[in-house]
């Protein structure tokens, strides 16, 4: 079998579990999702986040919460940085934050926008694109702005919304990166 061939197979369930026990803990932010095929944004400690695609069966049930935006635990091999395992951490773990849990409780401010990608797609126009938004955060209740980086699908009907300058109400747990922000497509297109 090919070095190509290898790296796009199905890690096998001993190397998952021997993986998940002595790998570099980290989080990634799902981009996409095909079948067990997955293109996620890595983040580990002291190093420079960067994106990769991930082949791995998941339980029907995690597969809910590893869509397009929402963060998972992954455990990353210290010597091949493109050889991880997703997770779903447990309850009481941290290392997840779903787009519908802050929007629930987070706390609200308003969002400028500085810079829209789009990182991911689907040109069969099922899903929302997903698109990497740098915005400046203002709240009430915080001394300064402060500005994030939110990976998120966007519904093509608040397309529009992203242009540059454009206002956005969103959701925050606390003055981050943007691990804990999410946008709240329905109250933006309100204002």
């Amino acid at each position: 079998m090919s070095a190509l061939a290898r790296r796009h197979a199905a890690m096998s369930e001993t190397a998952q579990r021997e993986l998940l026990r002595r790998g570099v803990a980290g989080t990634a932010t799902i981009l996409g999702v095909r079948a067990d095929r997955f293109w996620v944004q890595v983040r580990v400690e002291e190093r420079t986040p960067y994106e990769t695609r991930v082949r791995q069966r998941v339980p029907e049930t995690d597969l809910r919460l590893m869509q397009p935006g929402d963060v998972v635990g992954c455990r990353v091999d210290p010597g091949d940085r493109d050889r991880l395992v997703l997770h779903v951490p447990g309850p009481g773990e941290t290392g997840r934050v779903s787009i519908a849990k802050i929007l629930a409780d987070g706390r609200r401010a308003d969002a400028t926008v500085l810079n829209a990608t789009p990182v991911a797609a689907d040109y069969t126009g099922r899903d929302n694109p997903v698109l990497r938004l740098d915005l400046e955060l203002h709240a009430w209740d915080e001394p300064a702005p402060w500005r994030v980086r939110v990976v998120q699908p966007v519904p093509l009907s608040a397309i529009e919304l992203v242009d540059l300058g454009s206002r956005l109400e969103v959701a925050f747990f606390t003055v981050d990166r943007g691990e804990s922000v999410a946008v709240d497509w329905a109250a933006s297109r309100e204002e």
